[in-house]
């Protein structure tokens, strides 16, 4: 192990992961709990042999030109379109990400969120809490049933197929839309692989677990929308940028999906400010895979990726 060199970490990780990473080489930790702006990010990649960077830090060209000794660039997600994959390449600067310990995690809080939407969860303990609860009533919160409707997951990567699995106890029929067909997942579960627009005309409940790119970007806009039943859900957990905000916004004020269940948004930490006063959307803050113990895998594999480095040896889950 090289022990002198020195790993810069953008914000505080949970564990002990970055503890012993600090054993064999030297550690400069984020002191505060928020994003780096541009100038200490800048600052802190031109000191540093090694970063370990969250999905908020935008690892650009400007950045990777100002990190002239760094290795890899350890990113603390599963997804990476917050790096410029391609540009570090051409620098020689390796990119990693923590894939496989969420999916679980994730593909939970996907259902939290589509049983919250379904049975009108957070409208109701708002109506608790505001002590206007005055006894059982026939037409109280009427939500919808998930049992035995039909789910359509976008993107059957490794959380699409766990939202399924979870589907089939449910005894939902499953459809899903992605570039390649999945013969286990269907075996498994008696998903059908179909197109995008019928995925969307058929289901009851729809779950976005695409990465982002330029192809998915607003996949689910005004047109998309208006081909969802009226009685529809949608959900979102992977990125914000899959879906148009405003064309949302605007389908749920007017009654053209029944609700929505947001993870991520288009421009986090910003919230269209047309959703925040509509009670057919649940709202939460990018915590998803915010399991005490899967934050804590999720670093100690950021750091195991820096330490292949440091000894000479291939990270396992390089992505560039």
């Amino acid at each position: 192990m090289v022990k002198d060199w020195k790993v810069f970490v953008t914000r505080h990780l949970p564990g002990n992961a970055v503890g012993r990473l600090a054993e064999g080489c030297r550690v400069e930790v984020n002191p505060e709990d928020r994003p780096l702006q541009r100038a200490e990010l800048l600052s802190g990649v031109s000191r540093a042999d090694a970063v370990i960077c969250l999905l908020t830090d935008r690892i650009d060209e400007e950045v990777l030109a100002a990190a002239e000794t760094v290795k890899i660039f350890a990113n603390y997600a599963v997804g990476y379109n917050n790096i410029d994959v391609d540009a570090a390449a051409r620098r020689g600067i390796l990119v990693t990400n923590t894939p496989d310990v969420l999916d679980d995690t994730t593909a939970d809080f996907a259902w939290a969120l589509l049983m919250a939407v379904a049975r009108r969860v957070v409208e109701a303990d708002g109506f608790v809490r505001e002590n206007r609860f005055q006894g059982w009533s026939p037409t109280l919160f009427l939500g919808k049933d998930i049992t035995g409707r039909t789910l359509g997951i976008l993107g059957a990567g490794r959380i699409g197929r766990a939202v399924a699995e979870r589907a089939a106890g449910f005894g939902m029929r499953i459809l899903y839309h992605d570039l390649h067909s999945h013969s286990d997942l269907e075996r498994e579960t008696g998903a059908v692989q179909v197109g995008k627009d019928e995925l969307l005309e058929q289901a009851d409940f729809v779950s976005v677990h695409v990465p982002l790119t330029e192809d998915t970007r607003h996949m689910i806009g005004s047109r998309e929308l208006a081909r969802m039943k009226r009685s529809a859900v949608l959900i979102n957990t992977s990125r914000g940028p899959t879906v148009d905000e405003q064309a949302l916004m605007e389908a749920l004020k007017e009654g053209e999906i029944w609700g929505a269940g947001l993870d991520v948004f288009e421009d986090e930490p910003q919230v269209h400010p047309g959703l925040l006063h509509l009670p057919n959307v649940v709202l939460a803050p990018h915590i998803a895979s915010a399991s005490g113990a899967t934050r804590e895998k999720m670093a100690a594999m950021a750091v195991d990726n820096v330490m292949a480095v440091m000894e000479g040896r291939k990270p396992r889950n390089l992505v560039n």
